[in-house]
C-alpha cells in the first residue's frame, strides 16, 4: 500500500454542533496523520473555485452559501491509501445512503447540510491542498505509529 494525502473539511454544522473533535479523533484512530489544520472561514471566491465542478448544478448556490456561513476545519491528512479510505470512513454523500459506522451516517441529519468534504481523486487532494494551504503550513514529521498502520 502507498501512502496519500488528501484534503478534508468539517464544515459548519461541525463546529455548531460542536463535534469537531469527535471526528478528528475518528481520523486519527483510522490512522490518518494530520499534516495541516485550519479554522477557517471561506471566502465566497474560494468556496466557488473549490466546488467549481458542480456549478451547473441547482445545489451549487445552497452549498457556497452552507460553506462559507461559518468556521470550517480545513485539513491535510496522510494516510496509507488515503484518498479512498477516508472517503469510505465518510460514507456516502446523502444522508439516507450513509451507513452507520461512517462519519456522515452517525452524524449527518441532512444532505444538504452535509458535515465533512473529503477529496475523490489524487489530482483533486492536489488541487484542493493548493486551494487551502500554504507548502510551508504542511508539517511533515515522524509520528513513530508506522508500525501500526
Amino acid at each position: 500500500m502507498a501512502k496519500e494525502r488528501t484534503f478534508a473539511m468539517l464544515k459548519p454544522g461541525v463546529l455548531q454542533r460542536r463535534i469537531a473533535g469527535e471526528i478528528v479523533t475518528r481520523l486519527e484512530r483510522k490512522g490518518f496523520q494530520i499534516l495541516a489544520m485550519k479554522l477557517m472561514t471561506i471566502p465566497r471566491e474560494l468556496a466557488e473555485t473549490h466546488y467549481g465542478e458542480h456549478a451547473e448544478k441547482p445545489f451549487f448556490g445552497d452549498l457556497v452559501g452552507y460553506v462559507t456561513s461559518a468556521p470550517v476545519l480545513a485539513m491535510v491528512l496522510e494516510g496509507e491509501e488515503g484518498i479512498s479510505r477516508l472517503r469510505l470512513l465518510c460514507g456516502a454523500t446523502k444522508v439516507e445512503q450513509a451507513l452507520p459506522g461512517t462519519i456522515r451516517g452517525d452524524y449527518a441529519t441532512q444532505t444538504q447540510l452535509n458535515i465533512m468534504h473529503a477529496s475523490d481523486s489524487p489530482e483533486s487532494a492536489a488541487r484542493e491542498i493548493g486551494l487551502f494551504f500554504k507548502d510551508e503550513e504542511i508539517c511533515e514529521y515522524e509520528d513513530g505509529n508506522g508500525e501500526w498502520f
